[in-house]
């Protein structure tokens, strides 16, 4: 069982190229999904925007990024990064999202997403972005 702690940046379609820049700096694996290769409803001409990217170093997440498509806010330098937990750890992550909901606007409900895994947005009630993926699905 795993779980990690890592910044998520958010950019208005130019999460690519900062992915691209971050992975030639760090160097790693870099991964890099569309919305269009997850399934996500965006708008026009958005389908090949990041859904998900992920550069990692020794196997572990160094940071993750995406685009935030145009039906989402997106205020450049006021919410350009979440913390993202993620892991396959269903307790341990689950405990996380329970105590970090408590006076949080939930964005996304913890729940099944389409790529698999159960997965939740919300913003603390001191206004930190937090986004929880745990790997599998499984779990209550």
């Amino acid at each position: 069982m795993s779980a990690n702690v890592n910044p998520y940046l958010n950019f208005r379609g130019t999460a690519r190229d900062a992915l691209e820049l971050y992975h030639s700096v760090f160097g790693g694996e870099l991964r890099v999904g569309t919305f269009r290769e997850f399934g996500m409803p965006v708008g026009e001409g958005e389908e090949d925007l990041v859904m998900h990217g992920q550069l990692d170093l020794d196997g572990r997440p160094l940071l993750m990024a995406a685009d935030v498509p145009s039906h989402m806010e997106h205020r450049a330098g006021e919410n350009d990064f979440s913390v993202s937990l993620s892991g396959d750890d269903v307790d341990l992550l689950t405990g996380w999202w329970t105590a970090l909901s408590e006076g949080a606007t939930v964005q996304q409900p913890l729940e099944q997403a389409p790529w698999g895994d159960r997965f939740g947005m919300l913003v603390d009630r001191f206004g930190v972005s937090w986004l929880v993926n745990i790997a599998g699905g499984s779990g209550a």
